[in-house]
């Protein structure tokens, strides 16, 4: 159990898996520690039947985090993105704790856990703030959409069997036309996501930049790009191609008609992330993909 400290005042917001055993578990053991500690442990309203504990306090709406000290994140990198809706606009730091698989995002594994706590309560952590991404996509006849993400936005074809054009402009001039299943615009954070998978490179979070990744591109020229991080990215589905979609963080999607157009621009918020001890990007980087620093063949000669 983690001793008290300094209690007034505190308060935490607790997110988790709960639809995961293991993920609600672990979820009470923090949030009874952080009561034990002085704490006032909120929890998403949705989430506060199954974590069955008491002296919890249920939050709903986007001002959950408002007003927390931290936000505890218990999960995989789905789990982090979700509680970063609720952090980002309260400015509160996020602290990661990974249940997940990869976990790309989170700070801490599930051994460090009550060390992580610990840190939490003797306010023995620094915090970086990460680059995120505003987006904007109007078109004729409906409202103008407004969203944002930490990882990346997308824009993506709508139906399978066809191919997708669109027009990229990269700071109000005209980049290439594609056709191709989308493009992704992502931040450094999000270069190791789906940027990654679509062929971008590994962009180090201190650096900062926009990439814009295509998507099975059929062209000659699909190059992924790295811009400075003031430019921005314009997208216009072509008015005589399929229906699109438009994805931020995997989490908010909203459809596309042909002729919409979708600005994307360096967020005016970043993400606040907690970093419980100085740890280069170069050892997470080895460690969340197993890279074979040693060699193929473990160095033998």
């Amino acid at each position: 159990m983690v001793g008290a400290t300094d209690p007034v005042g505190r308060t935490a917001l607790l997110v988790t898996h709960t639809g995961r055993r293991r993920s609600t578990e672990h979820a009470r053991a923090v949030a009874a520690d952080l009561i034990a500690a002085g704490f006032e442990v909120r929890v998403v309203a949705e989430e506060a039947e199954d974590l069955d504990l008491p002296g919890v306090v249920p939050v709903e709406g986007p001002a959950a985090a408002e007003g927390a000290e931290i936000v505890f994140a218990l999960g995989g990198d789905g789990t982090f993105l979700r509680a970063a809706e609720l952090a980002r606009p309260a400015k509160a730091p996020l602290l990661g704790i990974n249940l997940g698989k990869v976990g790309f995002l989170a700070e801490a594994e599930i051994d460090d856990l009550d060390l992580a706590v610990r840190e939490v309560v003797e306010r023995n952590y620094t915090v970086d703030e990460r680059l995120t991404l505003d987006v904007t996509a109007e078109f004729e006849g409906g409202p103008t959409i407004e969203s944002w993400a930490l990882n990346e936005i997308s824009v993506e074809k709508g139906e399978r069997a066809q191919m997708l054009e669109l027009l990229v402009d990269v700071d109000g001039r005209p980049l290439s036309r594609y056709g191709c299943d989308g493009v992704v615009c992502a931040t450094p954070t999000g270069s190791t996501a789906y940027a990654f998978s679509g062929g971008g490179p590994v962009v180090w979070p201190e650096v900062e930049a926009l990439l814009l990744v295509p998507i099975s591109a059929h062209a000659l020229f699909s190059r992924p790009l790295v811009t400075a991080p003031t430019s921005i990215f314009s997208i216009t589905v072509d008015p005589f191609t399929t229906l699109a979609v438009l994805c931020c963080d995997g989490r908010r999607v909203y459809d596309l008609p042909p002729g919409a157009r979708v600005t994307v621009r360096r967020g005016a918020l970043p993400v606040r992330i907690v970093r419980l001890r100085a740890r280069s990007f170069t050892d997470r980087l080895v460690a969340k993909f197993g890279l074979p620093v040693h060699g193929w063949r473990g160095g033998r000669r």
